[in-house]
């Protein structure tokens, strides 16, 4: 007999959501991890990352403060501290993240999976190893920080993601090369607490792929903020020069550079498949290395599943959870009936910038005739209390039958509100129907009715 059903490698939100989910469902799960539970997401990604931004935006609260008639004097804060909320969040989500799979019943082994062959995994640990037989495995193991093939990126104080994270002291300047999520979200967090940041990202604009719109108005808010950006800028190189790093870069036709005591190298995660098979076992993958998975996240061989970073497509959190959780649905033979085609894409800067569904370029590239309607929030009351900047809610219908097709954001909470869309989207509502929900005021989602109404 098999000593699992099912034997998830990878303990991060796709592995974790469907062994939780599996084992709930009766399934004898076991998960194995080789590091902390929870992955990049919870341990070195999207909590850490978020903490930080917080405790910015708070900071710069309280510096505007006087604006409001608070006034606070001799205000500081120690960066110290801040790592230690940090990762006192991380810890609280990682415990429950432990106490869930636990509750659920699900086996959890410390070491790193290897597959051997359709139903068996060898775990090695610092004891030893084993081998464990499975009827179904799922591969979970994530992503890890890209790495740019330009000279100088092996030099000492060039950092991912994941070493800015370990740094124990704020740096002083840092050079950050690409202007995406984590880019961006790190030059806001840092600047905030002083540290001198320049931007340099290879395509026209920031946030490439995201709404236009909001990408520019991103850009001018982070230059207000002091943040030095270059796009359209291929790095070439980096050097040291004495205690500073040079990274040399050009934009357009000229060479130029920009000096920092740390460079971030921000440009996208890879699939860590590394060491995930043995030799001579080796699934099919595309030509960006990752997995090739059928509708039902099974890979070419037969038996062996794979969620998340490892397979095609949106590299986020709830979009790994989300394919756990469906993945665990065709092992148990309950279906999930999550549109997982519909992954809200959220940016955590101030303000907040969300988007759900087809911008208008998309859809009319897929030959869709669509209506759009925006609201500004510089006219809404929220946002005029709470001293927010610029931005924008707007929203794409079809011409014809008036059903939601997208949705982009950017105003405060711009993260919670895209939720209203994304369910609205997912079941088709019409401009119609979404506009018999009376909604209240003073609120940012005042703003949603006033978008809708723009296209009756």
């Amino acid at each position: 007999m098999e000593d699992y059903d099912l034997a998830v490698i990878g303990g991060g939100p796709g592995g974790y959501t469907a062994a939780a989910h599996a084992a709930e469902n009766g399934l004898g799960t076991v998960l194995v991890e080789a590091g902390e539970l929870g992955g990049t997401c919870l341990n070195r990604g999207c909590i850490p990352a978020k903490a930080m931004l917080h405790a910015a935006e708070t900071l710069r609260a309280i510096q505007k403060g006087g604006s409001i008639g608070v006034h606070a004097e001799g205000v500081s804060f120690d960066y110290r501290e801040m790592l230690a909320y940090r990762q006192g969040t991380v810890e609280k989500l990682r415990r429950g993240v432990g106490d869930m799979l636990h509750a659920a019943g699900v086996t959890v082994i410390r070491g790193k999976g290897q597959v051997l062959s359709p139903g068996r995994i060898r775990v090695l640990a610092p004891g030893g190893e084993e081998v464990l037989t499975a009827r179904d495995i799922l591969l979970a193991a994530g992503s890890r920080p890209g790495k740019l093939p330009v000279p100088g990126m092996d030099l000492p104080g060039v950092l991912d993601s994941d070493g800015l994270f370990a740094l124990e002291e704020l740096p002083e300047s840092l050079v950050v090369i690409g202007g995406g999520v984590i880019g961006v979200e790190m030059a806001e967090a840092l600047s905030a607490m002083g540290t001198e940041v320049t931007l340099v990202e290879a395509q026209p604009r920031l946030l490439p792929g995201m709404d236009r719109e909001a990408a520019q108005g991103l850009r001018m808010v982070l230059r207000g903020r002091g943040v030095k950006l270059h796009t359209g800028a291929a790095l070439q190189r980096v050097t040291r020069e004495g205690d500073m790093l040079r990274c040399v870069f050009s934009e357009g036709s000229r060479e130029m550079t920009a000096d920092g005591q740390y460079v971030l190298c921000a440009v996208g995660r890879r699939p860590d498949t590394d060491g995930l098979f043995a030799d001579g076992l080796r699934p099919r993958m595309t030509a960006s290395g990752h997995l090739e998975v059928d509708r039902d996240f099974q890979t070419s061989l037969p038996g062996v599943y794979a969620v998340g970073d490892l397979v095609p497509g949106a590299q986020l959190a709830h979009a790994a959870g989300a394919q756990g959780r469906a993945a665990a649905g065709h092992f148990t033979g309950q279906a999930w009936p999550a549109d997982l085609g519909l992954v809200p894409r959220c940016v955590y800067t101030s303000p907040e910038i969300a988007e759900a569904g087809l911008t208008e370029k998309e859809a009319v590239g897929h030959g869709i005739a669509v209506r759009t309607g925006k609201a500004l929030m510089g006219a809404n009351g929220r946002t005029q209390v709470s001293g927010g900047e610029r931005g924008f809610i707007r929203v794409v219908a079809h011409a014809e039958t008036g059903v939601l097709l997208g949705a982009s954001l950017m105003c405060e909470r711009a993260t919670d509100l895209i939720g209203e869309f994304t369910v609205a989207i997912a079941n088709r509502l019409t401009v119609g129907q979404m506009l018999r929900a009376v909604r209240p005021h003073p609120t940012f989602e005042e703003a949603v009715g006033e978008a809708l109404e723009a296209l009756v």
